[in-house]
This record gives structure tokens, C-alpha cells and sequence, in this order.
């Protein structure tokens, strides 16, 4: 009798706890759109009282009317998917690359000794000055561009995959020694799993760098582009044109991240920690 009001409870608890979960997931979200709006108003009321140059700072009524009016003719589309295509591309490229090299210098110590000291030094190089050695060696077209962001993308994924790879506990190694696990066993059921933790982030990491780097790639040698849509907005002095721009970055960057954070959580939902406590 004990047993079966047991095993009716437990389903009963854990529900409570999804419901729960889901509901401050909800709260969290709508949290976070709390300061943003804020924002917003009183931008538009600093706008309206003219305390600030609508030259300088136009309102963000006239940044929407100004972008909506660009999708209406169908050229801010174009824009928006050829800077997407760039960084996805070019992400997909530093990620996978990382994923080589990071997974072979964390696991393998000469690998690490021989190249991780260069890599590091290029990674102190500053993203500009990749631009105009790759429009010398590769042009202006779009293999330039993607290479920028794989390059963004690259450093911090390496990075962490190689730290999470390292800072795996001895112990566990040891164990799977006393099981006999084969090097491709440890690697599949210990290193993988202590080591995702630290790879997402780097994703996650790579990717908001990505999104820095294209600005970079398309604010010099770019005929379209969100970036390119910035400088316009300069030359033309049209400071609509620059904030609309920073802020579809904002808004994709955010949405790229949020998926990946998504995946995240999913993939580590194993883990106990603060971020899946109810």
C-alpha cells in the first residue's frame, strides 16, 4: 500500500516541479524585458522634450518608421541576409576548426606544447588588423568576410574546449583506466561529457564575437550588409539609419544566443546546479 501512494505521489511532485520551472522561466523572460523598455520611453520622452539633437539622437519612433520603410521595399531583407549568411557561415567554419585543435591540444600534451603557444599570441591580434591582410590575400568577396568571423569564432571556442578538456578531474581518467575503457570509451562516456560544459560556452562565446567581427568585415569592403547599412547612415548623415543597424545586430545577437543557450539547457540538464534548481 506504502508502495503504490509512493509511486502516485512522485509523478504528481515532479509535475508540480515542471509547472513551476516553466512558470519562472515565463517570470525571468518578461524580467528581462523590464530595463529594456524602460529605455526606450525615455529615449522617446528625451526625444519629444527635445533634450536631445533629433540630428544626434532621433527618436525611436522615426528609427522604426525609417527601417520599417527600408522592409517595405524589400532592401533592408537584403541586408539582413547576407550579414546572417556571414555569420552563420563563418561560424560554422571557426567552430569546427576549434573543435579540431582544441580537442587534439587538450587531449594530447605535445600537440598542446607545440601549438597553443602561437595560437595564443594570435589571439592578442585585434580584429581590424585581420582586414586588410585577408582582402590582400582572398579580395573583397565573401570568403574574406566569412574568414574575418571564422577567426572570431575560433579563439574563444579553442579556449574553452581546451580548458574544459584540461580541467577534467585525474580521478575520473583513473577510473575509466580500471574499467579498461579505450581511449575512444574515455573519450565518448568521461571527456565529452566533463568537457560540454565548457564548449557551449565557448559557442556561445564564439558566436556574440562572430557578430563583432562582421561588423568589422562589412564596415570596410562591403556593398551590403547591416554594416555596410551603418556606414551609409554615416556618410549620408542619417543617424536613423546607424541606430536601426546597431539595433538589428542587438536583436539577432540576442536571438542567435538565446538559442544556443537554449540548447544548452537541454544538453545539461543534468547537471545540478543553480540555473536547473526550481
Amino acid at each position: 500500500m506504502s508502495s503504490r501512494t509512493e509511486a502516485t505521489v512522485r509523478p504528481a511532485s515532479k509535475g508540480k516541479k515542471t509547472r513551476v520551472s516553466v512558470k519562472g522561466n515565463l517570470s525571468g523572460s518578461w524580467l528581462g524585458l523590464i530595463l529594456p523598455a524602460f529605455i526606450i520611453l525615455l529615449w522617446e520622452y528625451a526625444s519629444r522634450a527635445g533634450w536631445v539633437a533629433p540630428h544626434l539622437l532621433p527618436s525611436p519612433t522615426i528609427v522604426v518608421d525609417e527601417m520599417s520603410s527600408m522592409a517595405q521595399d524589400g532592401e533592408l531583407w537584403g541586408h539582413i541576409t547576407i550579414t546572417l549568411y556571414r555569420v552563420f557561415a563563418g561560424f560554422l567554419a571557426g567552430a569546427l576548426a576549434a573543435v579540431i585543435l582544441g580537442a587534439a591540444t587538450g587531449y594530447v600534451k605535445v600537440i598542446h606544447q607545440l601549438l597553443d603557444p602561437m595560437l595564443q599570441a594570435l589571439r592578442a591580434i585585434p580584429s581590424l588588423a585581420w582586414v586588410p591582410l585577408f582582402i590582400l590575400w582572398i579580395g573583397i568577396g565573401e570568403a574574406s568576410k566569412i574568414t574575418l568571423v571564422a577567426v572570431g569564432v575560433f579563439f574563444p571556442v579553442y579556449l574553452n574546449l581546451t580548458s574544459g578538456i584540461q580541467g577534467i578531474d585525474r580521478k575520473l581518467i583513473e577510473v575509466g583506466r580500471i574499467y579498461n575503457f579505450s581511449s575512444l570509451q574515455q573519450i565518448k562516456k568521461i571527456i565529452l561529457p566533463a568537457s560540454l560544459p565548457s564548449f557551449i560556452v565557448g559557442l556561445r562565446s564564439g558566436l556574440s564575437l562572430g557578430w563583432m567581427f562582421v561588423v568589422a568585415a562589412e564596415l570596410l569592403g562591403a556593398s551590403q550588409g547591416l554594416g555596410y547599412l551603418m556606414v551609409y547612415g554615416q556618410n549620408t548623415s542619417a543617424p536613423s539609419l546607424v541606430i536601426g543597424s546597431i539595433i538589428l545586430f542587438a536583436i539577432f545577437g540576442k536571438i542567435t544566443d538565446e538559442m544556443l543557450k537554449r540548447i544548452q539547457v537541454k544538453t545539461l540538464k543534468w547537471q545540478d546546479n543553480l540555473e536547473n534548481a526550481s
